[in-house]
């Protein structure tokens, strides 16, 4: 056997992707599946977005673009963070990039070596836990709590940081919960982080545009304090369907703190994947700058399933689940049916035919949960829950 570094011992996965391609497996086999597990919008590319990348290929734009990205991209996401946050940035801190994982896979790189600590949000995306794991240094987990509506507590998040912790990943909306953290709980947070100038901070904010019930997303960006030691991570993927065209930016701190970082970044982007394809990020342009009915439309859609998923989630027998305030998740508590819940979503995937993902493979805090998706149909989320409700009755 070939002799590799011991850090790729440590590398995890998505297991999203493993019970997506299981579900696949099982579908070709002819089994009728519902897959509530893969994080990904069932609507597809707004048309004018196709359209662009198709003109962009015609206008024979086939070449190397720049490693942080063409200006006229950076740009539209100034324009596009301007209007969302109000907080106006300079394109020389965006960075495109091919999806959100390299804006984490770079910010823990950067940060993560043995003897160092980085906070991250469990139950959470589990790309955080597993990168940092790569890199040797501890990872602690921040804890959120069904009790606190999945959001996390500032006290107790603030409570965690040591001499050692050079890192501290926050998201919200968050992936898996739905949590939404209130404005209120994060300016606890920007005021106890005043104590911690040396810890940098990479905000997860890729679910931005998806909140109900009358939240709004509160970005990191409002919060000048921090701006010199501040990461965002943001992309097209969910917002504009965009999952399989590999597109996303990050915003990079400003001033002499954190302002290197952004050349680390670049260099790291030539050094592994050089650039972003151009049809991309002129399809990129075209999402921001253009119409935003399609972004609505997907948003109703998905209000409509979430209050249907819920119902129907406590509806079940030992089955409860609070209502997520963002992302198009749910993450009910199935810890008094008896199952544990890897065996669970097993369990239902082979017998049942319901794809959907296990509390743990986002953290150590996440057993006594599944994650459900409802990025797919109504009608296909209702034959799930009936199917999850015989499953269980038998």
């Amino acid at each position: 056997m070939l002799h590799t570094i011991s850090a790729f011992d440590r590398l995890g996965e998505e297991n999203a992707f493993a019970v997506l391609a299981r579900a696949t497996a099982l579908a070709q086999q002819g089994r009728d599946i519902v897959n509530l597990g893969i994080g990904q919008p069932d609507f597809k590319t707004p048309q004018h977005i196709v359209e662009a990348a198709i003109k962009a290929l015609r206008d024979g734009h086939h070449g190397y673009t720049p490693a942080n990205g063409l200006l006229a991209t950076r740009e539209a996401v100034v324009r596009r963070t301007l209007t969302t946050t109000g907080v106006e940035v300079s394109p020389e801190t965006v960075m495109i990039l091919p999806g959100g994982k390299p804006t984490m896979f770079a910010a823990i790189l950067m940060f993560g070596e043995p003897g160092a600590e980085i906070l991250y949000p469990d139950p959470g995306f589990p790309i955080y836990r597993s990168m940092i794991e790569f890199t040797g240094a501890a990872p602690i987990p921040v804890p959120m709590r069904e009790e606190n509506g999945f959001a996390f507590s500032a006290e107790e998040t603030l409570a965690l940081i040591t001499p050692k912790t050079r890192l501290l990943i926050l998201n919200s909306p968050a992936n898996p919960t739905g949590g939404v953290t209130p404005r209120a709980e994060i300016e606890k947070l920007v005021k106890g982080l005043e104590k911690h100038p040396d810890v940098a901070i990479m905000s997860d904010e890729i679910y931005d545009v998806m909140t109900y019930d009358g939240e709004t997303h509160c970005s990191l960006l409002g919060y000048p304090e921090i701006r010199d030691r501040l990461i965002v991570l943001n992309g097209w993927s969910k917002t504009w369907a965009m999952t399989g065209w590999r597109m996303g930016w990050s915003i990079w701190p400003n001033g002499d703190k954190g302002a290197h970082l952004y050349d680390k970044v670049r260099k790291l982007a030539v050094n592994c994947w050089s650039c972003v394809n151009a049809p991309s990020q002129f399809a990129g342009i075209a999402a921001i700058d253009g119409p935003q009915d399609d972004v609505d439309t997907m948003m109703r859609a998905f209000d409509r399933r979430r209050k249907v998923v819920v119902e129907g989630l406590n509806a079940l027998p030992n089955i409860s689940c609070i209502t997520p305030k963002g992302a198009f998740y749910a993450f009910p508590n199935v810890s008094k049916t008896g199952w544990k819940a890897k065996k669970l979503a097993s369990a239902l995937l082979d017998e049942a035919g319901v794809a959907l993902i296990g509390g743990p493979d986002f953290g150590i805090l996440g057993e006594g949960y599944v994650r459900l998706s409802y990025a797919n149909s109504e009608e296909n989320i209702l034959r799930a829950l009936e199917r999850i409700g015989a499953f269980l009755a038998r």
